[in-house]
């Protein structure tokens, strides 16, 4: 498995890097700024992530701004919806619709609550099939 974190907290960055290292490669970035680079050059090196944790709520390009630019390299490149990143979105807020509706209305595969729970990550992963 080859992951992505964006993640600008530190505390959630590494809680999340800790669950995964056991799991395959991890790479990190701050923001949303970072994770479409990221992206954009894992694209140009045919080594795409398998699953990006996306944060909602970042300074800068949010999250949902990175989901849709990403989504938008893939279609560049020519990578089918099938074979596309699988895109957790995160946030520390339970009820919030707007945000759940335009995860999902721009592409996301999943959604998690901070603090996020070992098991829920790795009940997330197998639905998705990544490990």
């Amino acid at each position: 498995m080859k992951a992505l974190i964006v993640e600008d907290d530190l505390t959630s960055r590494l809680m999340l890097q800790e669950y995964l290292k056991l799991y395959g490669t991890v790479q990190v970035a701050a923001d949303g700024n970072e994770a479409v680079e990221a992206v954009r050059q894992a694209l140009k090196a045919d080594q795409p992530y398998d699953v990006i944790f996306l944060d909602i709520m970042m300074p800068g390009m949010d999250g949902h701004q990175a989901l849709r630019h990403i989504r938008a390299l893939e279609a560049e490149a020519g990578v089918w919806p099938s074979y596309a990143v699988k895109i957790v979105m995160t946030t520390t807020l339970l009820n919030d619709s707007q945000n759940f509706s335009a995860a999902y209305g721009s592409l996301c595969d999943a959604y998690l609550t901070k603090p996020i729970e070992k098991i829920k990550l790795l009940t997330r992963l197998h639905e998705m099939i990544i490990i």
